[in-house]
């Protein structure tokens, strides 16, 4: 299967995300998925991600056989915020600040040889 984010068309407080899917062996056909703006703000998920989150909804929509409406729910959103903050954690902590070594001695002494004159 394969499809192509065609664009969106802004309805009030909702977008209608566009794509062409074609299965194999099957004509192109054009299905959408709304959204309400709304649940974008409600788990603090930029507007941007908006494509990508409603062509993966309308991926497992169709392995699954759904040939109804198409929706991106809060849940969905909540589930992809969840899973985003993990990962940021993970790589935070994957990105500790690195150790200093110890200073030496003989480094946090000042080189006394300028000043030398060895009268």
């Amino acid at each position: 299967m394969e499809i192509r984010y065609l664009g969106f068309d802004q309805r009030q407080n909702s977008r209608v995300y566009r794509f062409d899917v074609r299965a194999d062996g099957q004509l192109t056909k054009q299905v959408s998925v709304s959204t309400d703006l709304a649940v974008f703000r409600e788990h603090s998920v930029g507007i941007q991600e908006g494509p990508f989150l409603s062509g993966n909804k309308l991926i497992a929509d169709l392995e699954r056989g759904w040939e109804g409406d198409h929706e991106l729910t809060g849940a969905d959103v909540r589930a992809f915020a969840e899973t985003k903050t993990l990962a940021d954690a993970q790589r935070a902590a994957a990105r500790k600040t690195p150790r200093r070594r110890p200073a030496t001695p003989a480094e946090t002494q000042q080189n006394p040889r300028w000043r030398n004159f060895e009268i």
